[in-house]
């Protein structure tokens, strides 16, 4: 009790130390200088490194482009030479380096990347979600970024959204855990050189727009947008989060980057959030330029030719009084107060002795559990699972069997993720491999006609996709709500023959797979699960048990997504194949 207390005396009195210190380097600003701290821009294009200094640059992120170096090493020295151009300046106000680490630091190659969040909120883990995110935040260090863009702790309405992966569960109460757990997990004690600033995002309805579109309109009730999609942010303000990102959608026809009533009276005023309320891509010539500072927006992504609009159109705004002062300076504490909170002011640069931990084989054993504890066992009949070891001839199907890309999803390396293997992921043929002590026989396409095997397993699943590029609207484009043609002839043609047939589904949604379930001995929902393939290979041998259940009620048919928010869990007039929750065990 008495150790509460004293704890409690002394963060209130470093956050007193903290709030004099910001008042009085704001004090000594310029309108120049304090704009320059609303910027964030890319390391490479948008700015050059000079520009960092003369711009008063307040932040960089880095995202699909050129790579800072070759290695983690040239990563760091990269961030270090843009540091120390900001520190050159008169004030020396050290930068933010903010990366979208949204499933372990899945910019670079060789990190260790865990499953999507969907498969997270399968785990019901919260211990897990924070050693996963504490993860995160180590790996994210040792490549010299200091600010994360995650957790995401949107409440997807419709499978049709391309980030329907992102988000933990449809169930508010679960994203509630979850959010906090990884709030923790990234930011843990912000000054210690080994965590970093933690984002929620996206503020707020990004998941619930009609139809699923990614940055869709939102028509749903405010009511609803308290009780349903506030929570998640409350928790995650009450862990500390340093930062909430503002999403694209539009609520009730009004773009949440202009939304005063809920960024600044909302969120800021009733809600007390004292940090940083950052733009998405391009968000201040996007939605309405000074209308998104003046709804409490504070640092811009001023990227693809935006930073010149954005710093020259906010000085004219409040030359001509359009925007005020004191909008501004509100901006700018909250942007000094984490820069102080993280530390940065005396350990602005990156610690090479991280290095070493990125790709640890401890990191990839905690990411091996995640995906063990994020498999869902849909169903298991004739004895399917678990398979014996000592079987004598296992045939293995699926290009996504054997490919590390395919197996991960979008924001892996690249934005919209690889088709290709990556350095230091194990497929989950790799896996089987391992772990079979007889023959493996691998069929990419299922025409290897091995009709003299004892079972097969089928990887089937979506290609890899992020943002509105795998958003599925009128089915018209490249993803379904239903496998592939190719993918479903893998399984008809393997059950068709008689032998024993375990799907194992790679997706970052609930598919309509009604009829190859059927078809089936047993299915497991792997979700994406990142770099370690060979977990599901653990499952699958039975050398542990399925504990996952569905983060998303399961569909049935297409018809369910016919209707404006899909086949989710309040809509009870749709009767799901598999409720919220479900899953077997061995």
């Amino acid at each position: 009790m008495l150790s509460g207390c004293i704890n409690k005396r002394v963060e209130s009195d470093a956050n007193a130390i903290i709030e004099k210190k910001v008042d009085s380097l704001l004090a000594l600003m310029t309108l120049d200088e304090k704009i320059g701290q609303m910027s964030q821009v890319r390391h490479f294009d948008d700015i050059t490194e000079d520009e960092i200094a003369t711009k008063f640059i307040g932040s960089v992120i880095h995202t699909q482009g050129p790579a800072p170096g070759k290695d983690a090493k040239g990563w760091q020295a990269k961030f270090t030479q843009l540091q120390k151009k900001a520190l050159s300046t008169r004030l020396g106000i050290p930068l933010l380096f903010g990366v979208d680490a949204v499933h372990g630091q899945n910019t670079f190659e060789g990190a260790t990347i865990f499953p999507h969040n969907i498969g997270l909120g399968a785990t019901r883990d919260e211990e897990l979600v924070e050693k996963v995110s504490k993860i995160t935040a180590l790996e994210a260090q040792a490549t010299g970024f200091n600010w994360i863009f995650s957790p995401c702790v949107a409440i997807p309405y419709n499978e049709k959204w391309g980030r329907v992966y992102e988000a933990f569960s449809e169930s508010t109460e679960l994203t509630q855990k979850m959010g906090v757990a990884a709030v923790k997990g990234i930011q843990a004690e912000l000054p210690d050189g080994r965590t970093v600033l933690a984002t929620a995002k996206h503020f707020i309805g990004d998941g619930a727009t009609d139809f699923g579109v990614e940055g869709g309109n939102t028509t749903i009730s405010m009511q609803e947008v308290n009780t349903r999609l506030l929570p998640p942010y409350r928790d995650a303000l009450k862990a500390g989060v340093g930062s909430i990102m503002v999403s694209f959608n539009t609520l009730s026809g009004m773009p949440m980057h202009a939304n005063k009533t809920l960024i600044t009276d909302t969120l800021k005023t009733a809600m007390g959030f004292d940090g940083i309320v950052i733009s998405d891509w391009k968000g201040y010539s996007r939605f309405g330029k000074n209308e998104v500072i003046n709804a409490g927006v504070d640092m811009i992504m001023a990227v693809d030719g935006d930073l010149d609009d954005f710093q020259e159109g906010l000085k004219q705004g409040i030359e001509k009084d359009s925007v005020s002062i004191d909008r501004i300076n509100d901006a700018v504490k909250r942007i000094l107060r984490q820069k102080f909170r993280l530390g940065l002011f005396k350990n602005p640069f990156p610690d090479s002795t991280l290095i070493k931990s990125i790709g640890s084989p401890e990191h990839r054993d905690i990411a091996r559990q995640a995906v063990r504890e994020s498999l869902v066992l849909l169903k298991n009949e004739n004895k399917a699972l678990p398979i014996d070891k000592k079987t004598k001839k296992i045939v293995v199907v699926g290009e996504h069997a054997n490919n590390t890309g395919l197996q991960s999803g979008g924001w892996t390396v690249d934005w919209q993720g690889l088709t290709r293997n990556y350095s230091g992921a194990t497929s989950i043929l790799d896996g089987i491999k391992s772990i079979a002590e007889g023959e493996v026989v691998y069929d990419k396409d299922a025409t290897g006609n091995y009709t003299d095997a004892d079972i097969a397993i089928i990887v089937v699943g979506e290609s890899p996709y992020a943002e509105f590029f795998g958003d599925i609207g009128d089915g018209s484009g490249t993803y379904k709500l239903t496998l592939s043609p190719e993918h479903q002839k893998y399984i008809k043609t393997y059950a068709s023959k008689g032998i024993k047939t375990v799907v194992v589904l790679i997706s970052g949604r609930p598919l309509v797979v009604t009829d190859q379930i059927k078809q089936s001995d047993a299915f497991v929902a792997a979700w994406l699960p990142g770099s370690e393939g060979d977990g599901i290979a653990q499952v699958l041998f039975g050398e542990y048990n399925f504990t996952g259940k569905l983060p998303h009620s399961w569909p049935r048919s297409v018809e369910n997504f016919s209707r404006r928010f899909g086949p989710n869990f309040w809509d009870k007039s749709i009767k799901p194949l598999y409720e919220y929750g479900y899953g077997l065990s061995y």
